[in-house]
């Protein structure tokens, strides 16, 4: 996986924005504005990803590249590698996971207006 597929990938979801709220090396990706992905561009070795509290723990359980979210609520946040260890097919899963998750806790009149 490297910084552009990765991107280009959240890009393409609905709603989806960039910013750097953070700083200038923090990329966040948006859905109409609530935080679903969180990485360093220049390191970019890691995702911070939202993920089901139960499917969280299975998880970091599961695979070595998956650890609490750095600096999140480590119930509700995972950190995911990018160092080979996580498939980019589950990477990019996962992804949209997170979007999906961000987007059932949006008002439904701005559900809606994404689809």
């Amino acid at each position: 996986m490297n910084l552009e597929k990765y991107r280009d990938f959240c890009l393409s979801l609905p709603g989806t924005s960039e910013a750097f709220p953070f700083g200038e090396t923090t990329l966040v990706f948006n859905v109409m504005g609530k935080l679903f992905a969180l990485l360093d561009i220049n390191e970019f070795e890691s995702v911070n990803l939202k993920c089901d509290p139960e499917e969280a723990v299975e998880l970091r359980e599961r695979y070595e590249g998956v650890i609490p979210g750095y600096h999140m609520n480590k119930k509700h946040w995972n950190t995911v590698s990018f160092d080979g260890s996580i498939p980019d097919r589950l990477l990019l899963e996962w992804t949209k996971n997170s979007y999906d998750l961000v987007v059932a806790g949006l008002p439904k009149k701005v559900r809606e207006s994404l689809q």
